[in-house]
């Protein structure tokens, strides 16, 4: 029998418009060992181009998974590249995969965009 890992997406906007930041698919299930891709779009403008991708475990608070921007390499900080992906080619969207799912994967995935970086201190 195949155990069915559950990943459930939800979004999480910046913005005042509830339509503004968009993520696919809503629900995903995918079997152990294989992956899952989520999707998220924006329609605020070129400003902004800066992504972020957080996960949400129960009982647990947001974390950080990585940080992108069209014109750089992916910030996954402490996370490893071998466990996730993510590609950032246009202003409007990206994506974050999800490799050799466990159920230690299992949470809610969130996409966020932004205009400016707090990430970096002047």
């Amino acid at each position: 029998m195949i155990r069915f890992i559950s990943v459930l997406i939800l979004f999480l906007l910046y913005h005042p418009g509830l339509s503004d930041v968009i993520q696919s698919p809503s629900r995903l299930f995918a079997p152990p060992g294989s992956f899952a891709q989520l999707n998220c779009k924006h329609t605020l403008g070129s400003f902004y181009y800066q992504m972020y991708w957080y996960r949400q475990r129960e009982q647990e608070s947001l974390t950080l998974i990585v940080f992108t921007m069209t014109s750089s390499k992916p910030d996954f900080g402490p996370f490893s590249e071998e466990k996730y992906s993510a590609e950032k080619r246009h202003y409007e969207n990206g994506s974050l995969t999800v490799k050799n799912l466990t159920a230690d994967d299992s949470g809610s995935y969130f996409c966020a965009v932004s205009s400016h970086s707090v990430k970096y201190r002047c």
